[in-house]
């Protein structure tokens, strides 16, 4: 393999950390392993370099796609319910001399935004992504740039009257402790299986996450005027909800609701997006 443009990109999720090896034409190989929260980031690291050991000498650097926050190298948690990461954790230099290479790291939606922007619904336009799923997240790419930081930290917007998150009132970990609430023992999954069959109960949880997507589509567009919103994540994916959702955003005054459409990328676009990030930063660093 020609490992001048191979990059090992890792996306970190709240359930399961997906690796790849990724080149310019796309991934060449694939793996998953399980983020077990008790474990720790060490600990996730660690699997990470135990199933990439057969990749060994075929990639130049590694992109990281996490959830949570990243500035300047360390990770640190938002919403500690999702995911909990110490505070400043040394993402990037940890990973870098686990494995002897230069590393990068974004937010693992921003990293999908991006990977939507290049190769997926966006066309190569500009876009603000929202992925929903087991937290709720997102990204903007404005002017053909990504924005970093906290850009894109949707589910951690206000939602109500006390200080409570976007996320905690519709992702999928939502619906879950919502259904158990009614006295219904199921995941996000079977809820929309009830719903499908025309269960009230879990088409009314349905409609309230979808509800709130809706509002925060409307409220974006109100201060970015983006030329489309692409939702993904396994919630957002799931069958009628993007439908749902367009059906209860409200029009800003006189103008026409933003354009909302799927993400094609599906469960790859963090790392084909964090791919593409860490081979312009090689190369930008003459690598």
């Amino acid at each position: 393999m020609d490992q001048d443009n191979a990059i090992l990109a890792v996306d970190i999720g709240g359930t399961k950390t997906l690796m790849a090896l990724v080149k310019a034409s796309g991934i060449v190989a694939e793996a998953t392993v399980p983020t077990r929260r008790e474990d720790g980031p060490d600990t996730w690291l660690g699997a990470v370099a135990t199933a990439a050991a057969p990749w060994r000498g075929q990639f130049r650097s590694i992109g990281l796609a996490v959830t949570g926050y990243v500035h300047n190298g360390l990770w640190s948690a938002m919403n500690p319910a999702t995911l909990g990461i110490p505070k400043d954790y040394p993402l990037v230099a940890k990973v870098e001399r686990l494995f002897g290479l230069p590393a990068v790291a974004f937010n693992d939606a921003q990293a999908a935004s991006w990977g939507e922007h290049i190769l997926g619904a966006g066309l190569g336009k500009d876009l603000v992504f929202i992925t929903v799923s087991t937290g709720v997240g997102g990204g903007i790419v404005l002017n053909g740039r990504l924005l970093e930081g906290l850009a894109g930290h949707f589910g951690l917007t206000a939602e109500g009257d006390d200080n409570g998150f976007l996320e905690d009132r519709v992702s999928g970990r939502w619906m879950a402790t919502e259904a158990r609430r009614l006295g219904y023992e199921v995941d996000a999954r079977q809820v929309f299986a009830a719903a499908a069959t025309g269960e009230a109960w879990a088409a009314d949880i349905v409609d309230g996450s979808a509800r709130r997507v809706a509002r925060l589509c409307r409220n974006i567009q109100l201060m970015l005027d983006p030329p489309q919103i692409v939702i993904g994540g396994g919630i957002g994916l799931a069958d009628g909800f993007i439908d749902r959702v367009r059906n209860l955003v409200a029009p800003p005054g006189q103008v026409a609701p933003v354009s909302i459409c799927r993400a094609e990328l599906g469960v790859h676009a963090g790392i084909l997006g964090i791919a593409d990030l860490a081979r312009a930063k090689s190369v930008q660093a003459g690598g």
